[in-house]
């Protein structure tokens, strides 16, 4: 055991794995920035008055909640000319967009009617009311349920070493197959496994911080 865990957790090896993580945070925080952007004009859109815009958005979200992750993945990286990295930030994009979707959905719906009446009355248009009132408010609203979303965002990259990113995961496949023993993919794996706990654990205490605010 002690000979399996000297060659794998060499310097090289961690340093390795680090620069996995960096890029699994990288893609996750991209991923969570466009999808909570897109995300709002889904949810607005879903709810407008426009029925065609209604039912276009509606059609997105119920389209890519209902799909393997990884099937759009595949497929992204497979039809889409960009570079790997892209095309994985697009794909989990297209797939977290629809979710956060119905988060800010139900954000909006937790904003009492004399909000936007209040708003009205002091001359706002629906759509200054909502950017200078609603949506900071319901963004606090919905801040405990953005956080979990990020960790399965975070855990969800683990998909694209199927398609050649290095993140995490697809760091540890490489090293993987330098070893010539189970003990030392066992090993390999208990640490992946310890790092995504790390990181998921210490966004999930942050989870439960907020949650505790409201």
């Amino acid at each position: 055991m002690t000979e399996a865990m000297i060659k794998v957790f060499t310097p090289v090896n961690m340093l390795f794995l680090l620069k996995g993580l960096q890029t699994t945070l990288y893609i996750a925080c991209m991923t969570i920035a466009f999808s909570v952007v897109f995300g709002i004009f889904l949810a607005l859109g879903k709810g407008g008055q426009n029925r065609l815009i209604a039912r276009l958005c509606s059609a997105y979200i119920e389209f890519f909640r209902n799909v393997p992750n990884l099937l759009v993945i595949l497929a992204m990286r497979f039809l889409v000319p960009m570079k790997a990295i892209d095309t994985g930030i697009l794909s989990m994009t297209l797939f977290t967009s629809a979710v956060i979707a119905e988060i800010v959905r139900g954000g909006l719906n937790s904003i009492k009617k004399g909000q936007y009446e209040a708003a009205y009355s002091q001359g706002f248009t629906k759509g200054g009311a909502l950017k200078a009132i609603i949506l900071p408010q319901a963004l606090r609203n919905m801040l405990p349920s953005l956080l979990s979303q990020f960790i399965t965002v975070i855990k969800d990259t683990s998909f694209l070493w199927a398609v050649g990113i290095e993140e995490l995961t697809g760091k540890g496949m490489i090293i993987m197959g330098t070893f010539a023993n189970g003990t030392q993919v066992f090993l390999l794996f208990a640490t992946l496994l310890a790092v995504y706990f790390a990181v998921n654990f210490s966004l999930s205490v942050a989870v439960r911080t907020q949650r505790a605010k409201y």
